[in-house]
């Protein structure tokens, strides 16, 4: 029989043990998910280039899309080239509407850089998960914020107008559009039960934009639109179901009579 001393020694050379295989296990573990996350980025960087283009052929190829964008194009046109650009910005000068804690939460939380950041990280943080809506989510609202950060640069670059406060590069506003493009992503996947607080969001930082100067009510405006565009048309093109890189939609027949099922199309 065992003494006493040997059976404590025993236990304590068991749990060694386990101790031993569990940190293994867990170093293996995050090993593996350390390469999953660089595999998953290496293959997100090389796929980029085909869905920005896809991204963008599906939005700026809608007629109802560019119909709004010119919309909302000539309501901008039509605030800057008025007196009401300049009331508006004149009523913030003489009301300031938030403190400095704030402004600089609304200017960081507003950002592109913070919110395609948040976006990357839950999607990887999600990755077991890829099925999910919730990883789905983040990834579509990385393809928007991409497709929507090149939109707005290049109509910066093309506009080239100052802002109240003499910064360069106003039209139209990126914080405004980026944050309509999460709040709209949001609203298609979540429904309005998330999509309304996205939209006050993203309201507060357009009024933020106006409120310290840095951005005319035209900009914000048109930053608006923009963002719901993108974000509404990229994450309805990426839930809708797909054969072959047709759109599966539903099919009542025709004139020579009623019929139940499904239809293939595809715009070219």
């Amino acid at each position: 029989m065992m003494s006493q001393s040997h059976t404590k020694l025993l236990c304590l050379c068991i749990a060694a043990l386990s101790f031993s295989a569990s940190a293994r296990a867990q170093e293996t573990n995050a090993a593996t998910k350390s390469t999953d996350w660089v595999e998953t980025i290496k293959g997100e960087v090389a796929a980029l280039p085909d869905r920005f283009f896809e991204d963008a052929k599906v939005t700026y190829g809608n007629s109802d899309n560019i119909a709004a964008l010119l919309g909302a194009g000539l309501l901008s046109a039509g605030m800057n080239n008025s007196s009401a650009d300049d009331r508006i910005a004149e009523h913030f000068e003489e009301h300031d509407s938030f403190n400095e804690f704030g402004d600089e939460a609304l200017d960081i939380l507003g950002s592109p850089l913070t919110q395609a950041s948040i976006a990357f990280l839950y999607s990887m943080l999600t990755l077991d998960e890829s099925g999910s809506i919730h990883h789905q989510c983040a990834r579509t609202v990385q393809r928007a914020l991409a497709l929507n950060t090149v939109s707005f640069f290049t109509l910066k670059a093309a506009r080239h107008n100052d802002t109240p406060n003499g910064k360069s590069w106003a039209w139209p506003s990126g914080h405004t559009s980026s944050s309509f493009v999460v709040a709209s992503v949001l609203h298609e996947y979540y429904g309005l039960k998330v999509g309304i607080p996205a939209y006050i969001f993203a309201g507060a930082v357009g009024y933020r934009m106006m409120d310290t100067g840095d951005h005319w009510a035209s900009d914000v405006a048109f930053g608006a639109t923009l963002g719901w565009v993108i974000g509404h048309t990229v994450a309805k093109n990426q839930k809708a179901p797909k054969v072959a890189g047709f759109d599966v939609m539903p099919y009542f027949g025709n004139y020579n009579g009623p019929a139940v099922g499904i239809s293939l199309t595809r715009r070219f």
